[in-house]
């Protein structure tokens, strides 16, 4: 069963949200008890993923508006616009400020008063976190497929989520590394060079963020091995001779548009017009009288057209039933 593309994304986007506004709140309080650079690096870490996940529920929201005149096919692509903002956010705001805070921090020296509070706030912090990234793997975790799989085909929603708060745990680790190593030999540095890593992560994730928004945002194509059954289903209709350009767009989250030509078999159409012997029996009728042939040809005419009509939507309507997320089809003859 698909996922309704309107809710898709919004619990784990959620659930983030709520959770990281908190991480946020408790790694500020531990900056200021400690003084430390990677502690300060994972507030503005938490408060980027925060700004990130509102502009992301954002997206979620907008996504669902209804379509309109002026947007004919709906506004699925907002949602991959916001999650570009969003990867935009984790770039400057979360990779930026951390790897500078972090460098500036080498440059001279900073003490770090270390308690177990700050311990207390961290390991709150990764409990936190690892709560909210279970929730984006289940919600991106398609059944019967790998993970990888799963991470090309899954929400940018829901994937951004995964990867902040998988960076996010990997962030309170090295911070938790980088405090420890800072306390055991007595050089501020090891706190500088957790603050530095912290960032560098940040980057890699926008980056691999901005790269699938960007993808969803040219309107990639629908996946390989649904085109190729899309195809198949066009050509075993007997009326169609071959299908000769098709073309596939994401409209949203699992929400595409097909577009194709197709070349109509002749003599498959005239045995659906005439089946059981009626064209002779309008051949008996007309044979000797040019008047009647000349009406009979107008007629011909005329069926044509609707009969052409009738078996596109009849296709179009064996499409849909069988990929319910194909929203638009657009088949033109040749």
């Amino acid at each position: 069963m698909i996922p309704t593309d309107k809710t898709s994304g919004f619990w784990p986007v959620a659930s983030a949200l709520g959770g990281n506004l908190l991480v946020t709140i408790l790694k500020f309080a531990g900056f200021s008890l400690s003084g430390s650079s990677a502690l300060f690096s994972e507030g503005i870490h938490s408060l980027a993923d925060t700004s990130n996940q509102a502009l992301l529920m954002v997206g979620i929201k907008r996504s669902s508006k209804k379509a309109t005149r002026k947007f004919s096919y709906g506004y699925g692509h907002e949602r991959f616009f916001w999650a570009l903002i969003s990867a935009c956010g984790i770039f400057f705001l979360g990779a930026g400020v951390t790897i500078y805070k972090g460098i500036s921090d080498l440059r001279q020296t900073a003490e770090v008063h270390i308690s177990p509070a700050i311990f207390a706030i961290l390991i709150l912090s990764l409990i936190i976190e690892s709560f909210t990234f279970i929730i984006a793997f289940r919600a991106i975790k398609i059944k019967n497929q790998s993970l990888a799989q799963s991470l090309r085909q899954g929400d940018p929603s829901s994937i951004a989520v995964l990867y902040e708060d998988g960076v996010a745990v990997l962030g309170i680790l090295i911070a938790i590394a980088s405090i420890v190593l800072t306390y055991l030999t007595g050089q501020h540095y090891w706190d500088a060079i957790g603050s530095i890593f912290i960032g560098i992560l940040l980057a890699v994730v926008a980056i691999i963020l901005i790269a699938k928004n960007r993808e969803y945002l040219l309107e990639k194509s629908m996946p390989e091995d649904m085109q190729e059954h899309i195809i198949k289903i066009l050509e075993a209709e007997p009326a169609v001779e071959k299908v000769i350009d098709f073309k596939s767009s994401t409209l949203d989250f699992r929400k595409y548009r097909i577009k194709c030509e197709v070349e109509f078999h002749g003599p498959a159409l005239m045995k659906a017009m005439y089946r059981n012997g009626a064209l002779k029996d309008e051949f008996d009728d007309i044979k000797d009288d040019y008047a009647g042939f000349v009406r009979f040809c107008a007629d011909y005419i005329d069926r044509v057209p609707r009969l052409i009509g009738s078996k596109i939507d009849a296709i179009e309507k064996r499409i849909q039933k069988k990929f319910p997320e194909v929203i638009h089809v657009d088949i033109e003859i040749n």
